[in-house]
């Protein structure tokens, strides 16, 4: 019988073979080693060749999996400098503070997390004595990206060093009283402390790659050398399973971010239960890793396994390591010896012989405690491989057992994570285990005490020395003191007041030249920092690939296609734009890590984003909130905003609801500009607030959301009439009368108010003629620039008021004294501009798009949503007769007319 997987004559007839005899003999060798010595045997030579290949640089495909073993064996593993007995004791303090601290907390029922830090100590603690740099040294310290739920033991070791005190940790995710520690790491609670917003998994790896990939862009453009930042990603086995967490894995390869290290803490067990319960999570994740083409060590066995292995002359060992599936590794650690005698070493000869060597209690000191994860030795060693390494980014694999140190009823318990407190005498166990000198009497009314061997002990001199010697406290986030920027030129502003004469333009298309006006900037234009999704041509941003070229670590390598062209694609090592390629979520992790770097370098970049309105925040609202968590600052550009503009891409793309979605993040300033002056406006006073000189009480830490349009209109003047500017940015200004507009209603005409944003203003402006001319009503026309701004003030007052103070909403100033009801009218649901109508004293109405969008032209989706000219004309009709000031006919008889 033929076999299958065998490779036919027609396969190898694509691979000519030079010396067919000496391919015989190799695989006669083959044959003939799996005939005496059997199969095993062959493939443990078949891998060492690869891997001896691989060694050599000759060129193979990679192997993705290596045996269940530690990458650096023991003999290999340099000696961890320092006093390892002052960082046991140090990381048992550590260990005890922080389960303490969640226990005190229970008390109060705001939760916490135990059994995380305690299978992660030492992953932190080794890095914390020996490798991450911190700010107050040369350069930017690293980058730290901490598990969210490993946030106690951090606190707890911020608190032996003494920058936190036990009132804090008893404050532990009590933060109303202002003197409390967030739940999980948090730089917009915890500023000084924190640097990045970790918790909502996937978003950390994904982060740490684009920051890693950031520091590499700072140093190839000139801006800083980030040659000393090195970025480090705490992470679980059980989140490597969001897309965002390995999204990005085979950029970090390609562009060869050897800055950046992941530590994958596989203690195999995510919130309910095992990671892989029927598989081995180390072996997938080496193999994902590895396949793209990242360096890989594996920390899995501590020390008590050497033993183990030398008795392994057969191999059976590792094979059986290899098999046995990760829940059941977690059940050794909760059975007697007896169970794995039985389980683990029963099924193979050659294990029963060697249990027979094994005494119960070896047994159970290598499947109960020795981990590769738990010995500062194997970890030190992982780390200073992966510091060395050179060419690729590293990944840790480094097994650990939730809940070590724990106890029995917490090590490897499906339900560890739900569990926030010990009893006093698990943790008199815990004490014994840990030898703490904490006294039975120390337990006062059964609270558990927090403790600390002096503020002049060996332990705390030894942690403060070890921290000074690598550039002071970590983690640690830092805003140097730097000079405002200066304001760019006037003239780049200036430029849009006097509008586009005959010629239509875009917004979408005001916006890039506006930006191309900037980067040539002489004091600021080499800190923008323009990203794009792939869609430049489509925002008409190609123009600027010549003259700023795309970032390339590796430059560019041929001759693009377009090279005779003026706007041909140019990529350069030291291009300012970063073209992502198809991923929104890279774009955003890039546009995170530029809008930070004022803190994270020392260096304030100008990010701008320009993206699809659609793909902004309904795919990617989540970054949006870790940006605002991370106190970044930037403009997000929604670009072919609104559900009407796209003529013919229908429901997919037709953007409804950005602006609902963005006013519910407080660190978003949301606009919806509707003309080009108003877009240049929008963007100086951002380069003010967020660069420039802030005004007394204005928070620097936001960012801007911009929607723009790919519809081309003309573009009017500025209207030279005082608070126009004011207006703009504070979300509303008159942008004309029926009479300024040259419309002439008779006297004593009925009068209403239209407000509109964004493109729905040129709605608006055809139904202010037609009221006038066909219907015998004055209407004014206002410009909505953000309905989000003005909710924004006028919650302000509200809360002013309740405070005693007197303050009317910035919206309720503007139209005081309107004549007539007010109808609001944008491209969005009528949700957008209904913010605000409980602030507005006229009678109000809105117009929106609301529902799914469809393919069709503007008018046709327009008509068919309610929102154009026409239908303003009869919705505005139909709000004055219902005071009475025209007759209700009117109302039929303009449906009629228009075919509504």
């Amino acid at each position: 019988m033929t076999d299958p997987n065998a490779i036919q004559p027609s396969e190898l007839d694509q691979l000519p073979d030079r010396d067919p005899e000496e391919t015989a003999e190799w695989q006669a060798s083959l044959d003939a080693v799996t005939k005496a010595a059997g199969p095993h045997r062959a493939a443990y030579l078949m891998r060492r060749t690869l891997e001896r290949a691989e060694g050599a640089g000759i060129a193979l495909p990679k192997l993705l999996e290596t045996d269940y073993v530690n990458s650096i064996p023991t003999s290999a593993e340099p000696a961890v400098p320092g006093d390892e007995a002052l960082e046991q004791r140090i990381t048992a303090w550590n260990r005890w503070n922080a389960a303490a601290m969640v226990t005190r907390g229970s008390k109060y029922g705001v939760g916490g997390h135990i059994a995380t830090f305690a299978s992660a100590a030492w992953l932190y603690e080794t890095g914390f004595n020996h490798f991450f740099k911190g700010k107050e040294a040369d350069g930017s310290g690293d980058q730290l990206y901490i598990q969210g739920h490993a946030s106690p033991g951090i606190y707890a070791r911020a608190f032996l060093d003494g920058r936190l005190n036990e009132e804090q940790l008893d404050n532990f995710r009590r933060e109303a009283g202002g003197n409390g520690l967030p739940s999980y790491p948090h730089p917009r609670r915890l500023p000084w402390l924190w640097e990045f917003p970790t918790v909502s998994m996937g978003l950390g790896p994904l982060s740490a790659i684009y920051q890693a990939r950031f520091n590499r862009y700072l140093a190839n453009r000139g801006i800083k050398d980030t040659a000393g930042s090195h970025v480090w990603a705490f992470l679980g086995d059980g989140e490597m399973d969001e897309p965002e967490s390995t999204a990005a894995l085979a950029l970090a390869a390609r562009e060869e971010l050897d800055n950046l290290t992941f530590v994958i803490n596989c203690n195999l067990q995510r919130l309910d239960g095992p990671v892989r319960a029927n598989f081995k999570i180390v072996q997938e994740l080496e193999a994902q890793f590895r396949g793209a083409g990242w360096n890989v060590v594996k920390t899995l066995w501590g020390t008590a396994w050497d033993e183990l292995f030398q008795l392994d002359t057969t191999g059976a060992l590792v094979r059986r390591l290899r098999q046995v599936p990760d829940a059941q590794i977690q059940t050794y650690q909760t059975r007697d010896a007896a169970y794995i005698r039985q389980d683990f070493f029963g099924g193979d000869p050659a294990l029963v012989e060697m249990a027979k060597l094994l005494s119960d209690d070896k047994i159970l000191e290598c499947f109960h405690l020795s981990r590769g994860g738990h010995e500062a030795r194997k970890v030190f060693a992982a780390y200073k491989a992966a510091v060395e390494h050179k060419g690729a980014p590293t990944v840790i694999l480094a097994q650990t057992v939730k809940g070590h140190t724990l106890g029995e009823g917490f090590a490897s318990k499906n339900a560890n994570h739900q569990m926030k407190k010990l009893s006093v005498d698990e943790f008199k166990n815990m004490r014994d285990l840990l030898e703490l000198p904490i006294k039975d009497s120390d337990f006062v009314d059964g609270v558990v005490p927090y403790g600390h061997p002096g503020a002049d002990s060996p332990e705390v001199r030894y942690l403060q020395e070890r921290r000074a010697a690598l550039g002071g406290p970590a983690p640690a986030r830092r805003v140097h003191p730097v000079a405002p920027l200066p304001a760019p030129a006037e003239k780049a502003f200036a430029s849009f007041d006097k509008g586009s004469g005959a010629q239509n333009v875009a917004t979408t298309m005001a916006f890039v030249r506006l930006v191309k006006d900037l980067v040539r900037d002489k004091e600021t234009g080499r800190r923008w920092v323009p990203i794009v999704p792939d869609e430049a041509r489509t925002f008409g941003m190609e123009s600027l690939f010549p003259s700023l070229g795309i970032y390339s670590p590796k430059g560019q390598t041929y001759e693009p296609v377009d090279r005779d062209q003026l706007m041909y694609y140019k990529e350069a090592k030291n291009g300012q734009i970063l073209n992502e390629g198809i991923t929104e979520a890279g774009s955003m992790a890039d546009f995170i890590a530029a809008s930070t770097s004022y803190a994270t370098h020392g260096e304030a970049m100008i990010p701008f984003y320009i993206f699809y309105s659609m793909f902004g925040w309904q795919r990617t609202a989540d970054q949006m909130w870790q940006l605002g968590d991370q106190l970044g600052r930037g403009f997000l550009v929604g670009a072919t905003a609104g559900r009407t503009t796209l003529t013919g891409e229908g429901l997919q793309h037709a953007d409804g609801h950005s602006p609902v979605i963005a006013a519910t993040n407080p660190a978003a300033l949301s606009y919806d500009p509707a003309f080009a002056y108003e877009v240049a406006t929008i963007v100086k006073d951002g380069l003010r607030r967020m660069y420039g000189e802030a005004a007394p009480g204005e928070d620097q830490n936001v960012f801007y959301y911009l929607t723009v349009y790919n519809e081309p209109m003309p573009q009017p003047a500025k209207p030279s009439v005082q608070g126009v500017d004011e207006g703009i940015v504070k979300g509303l200004y008159r942008f004309n009368t029926a009479e300024s507009a040259g419309i002439t209603p008779p006297a004593n005409a009925p009068r209403i108010q239209l407000l509109g944003s964004g493109t729905a203003i040129h709605w608006a402006l055809k139904a202010q003629r037609l009221l006038a001319e066909e219907w015998g009503v004055a209407a004014d026309v206002w410009s909505a620039t953000s309905w989000s701004e003005l909710r924004r003030d006028a919650l302000e007052a509200d809360e002013a008021l309740l405070r005693g103070e007197e303050r009317v909403p910035f919206v309720r100033q503007a139209l005081q004294g309107a004549d007539g009801p007010v109808l609001a009218v944008s491209d969005y649901m009528r949700q957008v501009p209904d913010q605000i109508a409980q602030w507005v004293e006229q009678d109000w109405s809105s117009l929106g798009a609301d529902g799914f969008g469809l393919s069709d032209t503007r008018e046709a989706a327009r008509r068919h949503f309610g929102v154009d000219a026409e239908s303003i004309v009869v919705a505005a009709l139909a709000q004055l007769a219902k005071r009475g000031e025209v007759k209700a006919a009117a109302v039929k008889e303009a449906r009629e007319k228009y075919g509504l």
